[in-house]
């Protein structure tokens, strides 16, 4: 398969020509899809007032700067943050179901979000420290039990699934001892959702992913020697461990700083990775095609949670999950039937 060379400067990076071709119409997809969610309001605006407001002229600039696009910024940048996560764990379990909503690492940065939340007040800066420090804590206990006689991706996957289980239910434990305002705060912020974001709450989260997008980026070429195997990786100059380390600090990264923000948004990590190697044909699950899906399967739901009960407007993890548990049902039935 042809490859296509890009440079800056002295950094260099190849991309296969198919999966560039794909990130190209997937990034056109959402972008075009972003614009839909910036006319799509209370009532539907026309296109021309939306792109004046955009521009800082018309009587839509309030609305369409300040309500709506955090909101659809949010949906992109978050999607793609999640589809990215995705991809890691998927790419280092070497299994599709490896993303960090069914290895526990969400749920283990919803716990430190709820310790935040009940000790610390659930301050923004509580919030993001909490919901890190509570998935690098889950992910640290399912690394290191799935640690015998060299990391097992199956073996990895089982334990993250238990300590999912056990996580979820120290969650539902939590909340049944705080008060009743804070219990209800919290079950409605678990479902996931970016209503009522604006930019004063998306800007640090915004600026995390973005540096840690830099960091993937720099470990793209030894994502894509270790998808070939640890063989393959080991004589092409990858040091594994310290690779392992730093790309499994990014996921968690990117997953806590997501549900800090937005609560547990399911099955995005999940799904977007393997729809997004489909589309580009690639061997493994590359980051770049799963962000650019992630961020446009975020965002479709998101305006699905909009428009289906509205004006009633949904969590978007309700919807995420309502297509994910289909997804994962088939992706099930897929693995089953492998020889």
């Amino acid at each position: 398969m042809s490859t296509l060379v890009l440079r800056a400067g002295r950094v260099s990076a190849q991309i296969e020509r198919r999966t560039a071709v794909a990130s190209l119409v997937l990034a056109g997809l959402a972008l075009g899809l972003a614009f839909v969610a910036l006319c799509r309001g209370d009532s539907w605006d026309p296109p021309g007032e939306v792109l004046a407001a955009l521009a800082g002229q018309g009587d839509a600039v309030l609305v369409v700067q300040e309500w709506r696009l955090p909101r659809v910024a949010a949906a992109l940048v978050f999607g793609a943050a999640l589809g990215a996560a995705g991809s890691i764990f998927q790419n280092v379990t070497r299994n599709a179901l490896g993303s960090p909503d069914v290895i526990g690492l969400d749920a283990g940065a919803y716990t430190g979000v709820l310790i935040a939340i009940t000790v610390f007040g659930g301050t923004a800066g509580g919030l993001a420290a909490g919901s890190l420090t509570g998935g690098l804590a889950a992910a640290v206990v399912v690394y290191v039990l799935s640690l015998k006689s060299g990391l097992s991706g199956l073996r990895l996957v089982v334990i993250g699934i238990a300590v999912n289980a056990m996580l979820t239910a120290v969650n539902s434990w939590i909340i049944l001892r705080v008060d009743l305002d804070i219990a209800i705060a919290a079950t409605g912020w678990s479902a996931g959702s970016l209503n009522g974001l604006d930019w004063a709450e998306v800007r640090l989260p915004f600026l995390i992913i973005a540096g840690l997008a830099l960091v993937l980026a720099a470990l793209s070429r030894s994502m894509g020697q270790a998808a070939l195997g640890d063989d393959v990786a080991a004589t092409s100059g990858v040091a594994l461990n310290r690779y392992r380390l730093l790309i499994i600090l990014v996921g968690v990264g990117l997953t806590a700083t997501v549900t800090s923000a937005a609560g547990p948004v399911v099955f995005v990590a999940l799904a977007a990775p393997q729809i997004g190697r489909r589309v580009a044909g690639a061997a493994g699950t590359p980051a770049l095609p799963a962000a650019l899906t992630g961020a446009l399967l975020l965002l479709a739901a998101d305006l699905a949670a909009q428009t289906v009960l509205a004006p009633v407007q949904l969590p978007v993890g309700v919807v995420t999950t309502a297509i994910g548990g289909t997804y994962l049902l088939w992706l099930l039935i897929m693995e089953m039937r492998k020889p």
